[in-house]
């Protein structure tokens, strides 16, 4: 499929989604099909579906990924407790870009926190953000989860509690919780969650 402007992946890149068997890729131009799809058939026949196998195949001038994708049935939900501790914030509240500038820029990025404009479900320390989580509603089905701590507050379960007050109101609003993680230990909090892993996703910057 050719979108330049595709939600699987930044402007201009190539995104590939592997979920529950299934493949779907965008190219931000046609003159990319042809080696992506080829590319793509020839892995799945010999290997299955391993996106990391992408990349040394093709031009790749940036990747970002693979990263696992999992979901979150309201039957599996295992809530943590947030009563009293965790408040809502307006989007764009500064105490939440405080948080996100306090962090380094692969955190930023792999929170992606600064690129979205929806309530903040937040924990602070004193008045200082210390976790936030906000989600981002996408094909009005999915509601995808960004999860930020501060890294001197690590390892508290903070992300928890801020992500499962952010999945709950998603499924309040009829959303399927989404979460996509490249970490060990952010797919550790997903877990504890009750998400289940289904697929992987990966963006990649083609050279001409």
């Amino acid at each position: 499929m050719v979108s330049p402007g595709s939600w699987l992946c930044p402007p201009g890149w190539t995104g590939v989604v592997a979920l529950d068997g299934a493949v779907l890729a965008t190219v931000p131009s046609a003159d990319l099909i042809k080696p992506v799809r080829g590319t793509l058939l020839l892995d799945i026949a010999r290997t299955g579906i391993d996106l990391a196998l992408l990349p040394p195949q093709l031009p790749a001038l940036d990747v970002l990924g693979p990263a696992t994708l999992a979901y979150l049935d309201a039957g599996d939900f295992v809530a943590a407790h947030t009563e009293g501790e965790v408040e809502g914030l307006p989007a764009g509240h500064h105490d939440v870009r405080e948080l996100v500038a306090s962090v380094d820029q692969q955190d930023a990025e792999e929170s992606g926190l600064e690129e979205i404009a929806s309530t903040a479900f937040a924990i602070r320390e004193g008045r200082a953000v210390i976790a936030a989580a906000e989600y981002q509603a996408w094909l009005s089905m999915a509601a995808h989860l960004f999860v930020l701590t501060a890294p001197g507050h690590r390892g508290r379960g903070l992300a928890r509690r801020v992500a499962s007050a952010a999945a709950a109101d998603a499924m309040e609003n009829g959303l399927v919780p989404q979460w996509r993680a490249r970490p060990e230990p952010s797919r550790r909090v997903a877990r504890a969650l009750g998400f289940r892993e289904f697929g992987s996703q990966i963006s990649i910057l083609l050279g001409r």
